[in-house]
């Protein structure tokens, strides 16, 4: 007889090494896998880092305190520790991530999310502190050409943050475009995607950069 399994959730850095294959910007990380060799990642970026606890059934670091943002030197080791005593049983092989801190003052969300009725969509939407004040969300079907990434990008009811804002230059339209169009290339390739969170997805000089993702996939019915 055939079973269903769970639908598997994929780490944070498997997430976004299969979105970046598809050129989906991601920021750059190096996996850890205790406070030593945070630290030696860290000092490979230098600066301020975040240091997160990594694994395919952590799905909601954040709502854990599974996030240490703005960490450097000794204080990167010590978050390490931190968060690896943190593990519970349920959570299962986990490893630290570090990365770069990323900051800009207007953040995006995209990802696919699968519609009942219609398939696979690619979603795009204002995202940061004003995500759920605006509720700004556009939604187009897999796969898309590049006119509908840029008709995606013109559906958003509050664009008009995407063009020159506060001292920055206007969204690199092309930029934003080619991340919807990743995704869509991803979903294409990879048929067992069931979904795609990228949130953050923070604006840096002009150009969008995700700095966590999340990919969901169907596990293939066994007998």
């Amino acid at each position: 007889m055939a079973q269903h399994g769970r639908v598997p959730t994929l780490s944070e850095a498997e997430s976004k090494a299969l979105l970046a294959a598809f050129g989906v910007p991601v920021v750059p990380d190096r996996r850890a896998a205790g406070p030593e060799e945070a630290m030696a990642a860290a000092s490979e970026f230098g600066g301020p880092v975040a240091v997160k606890l990594c694994g395919s059934a952590i799905a909601h670091k954040t709502e854990r305190g599974l996030v240490r943002l703005g960490v450097e030197g000794a204080a990167v080791g010590r978050a390490a520790a931190e968060l690896l005593a943190a593990v519970r049983p349920e959570d299962g092989d986990v490893e630290l991530l570090v990365a770069p801190m990323v900051s800009g003052t207007r953040e995006l969300i995209a990802g696919l999310h699968r519609d009942v009725q219609f398939g696979m969509t690619v979603m795009l939407g204002i995202g940061g502190v004003m995500a759920e004040a605006l509720g700004d969300v556009a939604f187009r079907l897999v796969p898309l050409e590049p006119v509908d990434a840029h008709e995606l990008i013109d559906d958003l009811a509050t664009r008009s943050l995407l063009g020159p804002f506060r001292g920055e230059p206007a969204v690199d339209r092309e930029a934003l475009a080619a991340v919807v169009l990743g995704l869509s290339a991803a979903a294409e390739a990879h048929p067992e995607i069931v979904s795609a969170d990228v949130n953050p997805l923070i604006v840096v000089d002009s150009r969008p950069v995700a700095v966590d993702a999340l990919v969901e996939t169907a596990l293939v019915e066994t007998a």
